[in-house]
């Protein structure tokens, strides 16, 4: 089968197209048809392996998966021994450690649920590591509820549309932060106050008056956490969603860190984590996003031969919801 593979940590220039193997399912795994395959600032990471703390679970001198690519939708050619509630012929989407940018891909059955039928494959691709991040941002550690008032940093990317569009499905009033070239997307997704983009930049609230807001998520940020809890009600939450800065080692692990570790001295709840790949949490994200009455956006689509293309598409900072590859 055609995949797109990286025998070495680097950039997109040693990113190749090649024929591999096959890939059979075990006991506990179904083997999924790739209709298309997400693109996401995890794949950028596992690509270069940096933060190079990440080499600890996916190689030190080089990569052990060759295979790009973690989330995927597509259709189901065979079962493993053991495996019920999945079939030949279903349409799913998932998570694989596998590689998804190939033309087909192993999925246990734990990371894996059923797709919508109004979803597009394309639309499903996007779902299952944003929207796995922001499910658990938003509702696990966030705790939204209808009445909160609610901040996204980063609001216009993967994680953050499906973030903002989670909030406002939860009934919360919802602000955003992102450039001022993605604003008008941003607000179409239900957000109301939408400031600019940067790290100098104020927040929405910052420069003075009462804190509003009982829930921040900061996707990817920079932004000190100081200045963070000055818009953040006392009481309220702060979640944390990676970082991308703060060096070649720990790439802003270590604001998460330290957050964490002066949070029972503060007024607010500071939370950080990484985001677990659960077919059950897919799930819980799957019914709120059909009972919100939306979908993941898909800001392009490339085909498998043009990976390479799309991961730099996304890097470049332009991208509104998610690159999305066409496999089939």
């Amino acid at each position: 089968m055609k995949a797109i593979v990286r025998t070495e940590y680097g950039g997109t220039e040693q990113v190749r197209l090649e024929d591999v193997p096959d890939p059979a399912p075990a006991a506990g795994e179904v083997l999924v048809e790739v209709r298309a395959a997400g693109v996401d600032a995890g794949v950028w990471h596992l690509m270069h392996g940096e933060p190079r703390a990440v080499r600890l679970a996916f190689g030190l001198r080089r990569p052990r998966q060759p295979v790009l690519g973690r989330d995927l939708a597509g259709v189901v050619t065979a079962v493993g021994e053991g495996v019920t509630g999945f079939a030949v012929g279903d349409e799913v989407l998932g998570t694989t450690s596998d590689g998804s940018y190939a033309e087909r891909a192993v999925v246990p059955v734990d990371r894996l649920v059923k797709k919508p039928a109004a979803w597009s494959f394309e639309q499903a691709a996007a779902a299952p590591v944003s929207g796995l991040t922001a499910l658990q941002a938003v509702h696990d550690l966030g705790g939204v509820t209808s009445g909160d008032r609610v901040l996204v940093v980063g609001g216009s990317g993967g994680v953050g549309s499906l973030a903002v569009q989670l909030a406002v499905a939860a009934g919360a009033q919802v602000d955003a932060v992102c450039s001022l070239a993605k604003a008008d997307f941003v607000r179409g997704l239900g957000a109301g106050l939408v400031a600019a983009h940067g790290p100098g930049a104020d927040l929405p609230f910052e420069d003075g008056g009462q804190a509003p807001y009982d829930v921040v998520v900061d996707i990817g940020g920079a932004r000190p956490v100081r200045r963070l809890r000055r818009v953040l009600k006392p009481g309220g939450t702060l979640v944390l969603v990676g970082g991308e800065t703060g060096g070649r080692w720990l790439g802003g692990v270590q604001r998460q860190v330290a957050a964490w570790l002066v949070s029972p001295l503060l007024p607010q709840r500071v939370r950080f984590f990484v985001a677990s790949e659960k077919g059950s949490d897919l799930a819980r994200f799957v019914e709120h996003a059909e009972a919100g009455g939306f979908v993941p956006v898909v800001d392009r689509t490339w085909p498998l031969v043009d990976a390479t293309a799309a991961i730099d598409h996304l890097v470049d900072g332009r991208v509104r919801g998610k690159v999305v590859l066409s496999v089939s």
